[in-house]
């Protein structure tokens, strides 16, 4: 861990360092490294880091992950959330008799419900879910007490009950903006910026692909009051400009992809705090199986026999962490107590070219090392896409484009601007991105491995694979859920649908000035606690 004296003691008391009281007023400018690409964070083409943390003040949640990854009901929202029954498999919630949409609406079990059907995958099936894991097990959801307590009953259980109904919309708003008709609704509140809110912030400006200005939420019920008067999410696609924003006080948070000159201008900031962790997040590298070329699962381990991922880290965040080894897991990172390397036993990921080779003469290809065709004579030429602005990832990029050449496949390295959408439509070869980390390793798992899962972009398939999977999910045994998590990896591994590249480093960097600001490995990141956030009295 690299870090300077305000998070000096993150390793030992995460929840609380950088803690301190706070004053009032203030602006806090948080740069963000892509716009909002669309205002549902529960659709699959808005679903991303950045929308997450400029919605992470305004939308009510179940839980709350805290940093040292232990996860708790939402003081704020709920007075309980507990398992009343084991078979069947029922939730209770309860509702803070406070908590309101910022109209004065209370927040009840119909909000529950609208999250429910827009994303069970049966309700709304126009309903781009980024993720239906958990909610397609639930059977039916109750209300009483004028709705303050809502009762969850599944249909099969779901060990990772407590990932659920993370971002909450109001349901009263969808009914006036879309009626009964929920994909009308789903629609409405993506493309709409937010005119309500659930929490402590809420919506006061947007400036579209620059800027979104938040304000205190008047009608906000939790415990602690925000003491900023305006939150500022600012758009800097370069690390180094964001970092160069910091010096001049344009922005005073910044929470860029960790490289070596980035934390080398960092620390040498000095009215900037620090902080360099492990976080959840890993960067891997995709296929998509729709491509008629890349169905060939020889040429796709050929590919990522030859890869080398010591190289790529090497080549990005070596400097940054020097410690950091390749990844060898879809389903946990290092740090997880269910991590096993199933990666290293199949072979992928260190550059082991005269293998690779091997694989490509064997299932017919020509032209091996110089012009790759397969036994149909059609030519390898692939794209190696990723989020444009992203210079680390074009680095990754330059990397596998010069390792897969030794195959003879030629690349074209190829940023995207509308990365959700580029991804949701398929409209990729193969593509670099990351998965924000999350302390539910089943849910997970389900979103993004199994065959209907809303983040399975590349659209693989396997039954047997998607038969571990739910019987991981209904697991209460978590030794029992890294067997079957880890059994299904190894099957995962062998199809070589996507290659794990390392765990991410997050740098966190704050202007001194603001205090109860810090790293978080889940969810949205340093955004999970907002509210708190102010000038150090």
């Amino acid at each position: 861990m690299t870090v300077s004296e305000a998070f000096s003691d993150c390793s030992t008391s995460p929840n609380e360092c950088n803690g301190g009281a706070t004053g009032s007023g203030g602006t806090l400018t948080y740069a963000v490294a892509r716009p909002v690409s669309g205002w549902n964070l529960n659709d699959a083409d808005a679903n991303s880091l950045e929308t997450a943390q400029v919605l992470a003040g305004v939308l009510p949640a179940a839980f709350v992950t805290h940093p040292d990854l232990s996860t708790t009901p939402n003081p704020d929202l709920l007075e309980s959330a507990e398992q009343i029954s084991a078979a069947p498999q029922v939730i209770e919630y309860r509702i803070r008799a406070e908590a309101v949409w910022d109209d004065g609406t209370p927040i009840t079990g119909n909000d529950f419900v609208y999250a429910w059907r827009t994303q069970n995958g049966v309700d709304c099936t126009e309903c781009a879910a980024a993720s239906t894991a958990g909610y397609d097990r639930i059977a039916n959801i109750r209300s009483e007490n004028t709705g303050r307590t809502v009762t969850v009953t599944f249909a099969t259980p779901f060990a990772d009950w407590r990932s659920l109904f993370g971002t909450l919309y109001p349901s009263h708003v969808a009914l006036a903006k879309g009626g009964t008709t929920l994909a009308a609704s789903w629609k409405w509140f993506n493309d709409t910026v937010p005119t309500w809110s659930g929490g402590p912030y809420k919506v006061a400006a947007q400036v579209p692909e620059e800027s979104v200005t938040l304000v205190p939420n008047a009608r906000w019920y939790g415990r602690t009051r925000p003491a900023l008067d305006k939150m500022v999410f600012r758009v800097i696609s370069d690390p180094a400009a964001a970092v160069t924003a910091l010096r001049n006080d344009e922005v005073q948070a910044i929470y860029p992809q960790a490289t070596p000159d980035t934390l080398r201008t960092v620390e040498g900031l000095s009215e900037v705090d620090h902080v360099v962790t492990p976080g959840l997040g890993w960067e891997h590298l995709d296929v998509n199986l729709a491509n008629p070329l890349l169905a060939d699962a020889a040429l796709r381990r050929a590919i990522f026999t030859a890869i080398d991922r010591r190289a790529i880290i090497e080549k990005t965040v070596g400097g940054v962490d020097p410690d950091l080894k390749p990844l060898g897991s879809h389903n946990y990172v290092p740090s997880q107590s269910g991590y096993r390397d199933v990666v290293t036993a199949a072979g992928q990921g260190y550059g082991d070219v005269t293998t690779a080779r091997r694989l490509l003469v064997e299932a017919g290809y020509s032209g091996v090392g110089t012009s790759l065709s397969n036994a149909g004579g059609t030519r390898i030429d692939l794209r190696v896409s990723y989020a444009a602005g992203n210079d680390q990832r074009r680095q990754i990029a330059e990397v596998i484009q010069v390792q897969l050449s030794e195959l003879g496949i030629t690349t074209k390295i190829t940023p995207v601007e509308e990365f959700g959408r580029t991804i949701t439509t398929g409209d990729f070869d193969l593509i670099l991105f990351a998965w924000t980390g999350a302390p539910f390793p089943t849910a997970n798992a389900l979103q993004t491995w199994a065959s209907d899962g809303g983040g399975n972009y590349g659209g693989y398939r396997n039954p047997v694979v998607d038969d571990l999977l739910k019987q991981a999910a209904a697991e209460t045994d978590p030794d029992r859920t890294a067997v079957l998590l880890n059994q299904s990896d190894a099957l995962l591994t062998d199809d070589a649908y996507v290659l794990p590249l390392f765990q991410r480093p997050t740098l966190l960097a704050v202007n001194h000035r603001f205090v109860n600001v810090r790293d978080n490995p889940a969810g949205t990141g340093p955004l999970y606690n907002v509210a708190e956030w102010g000038l150090r009295r």
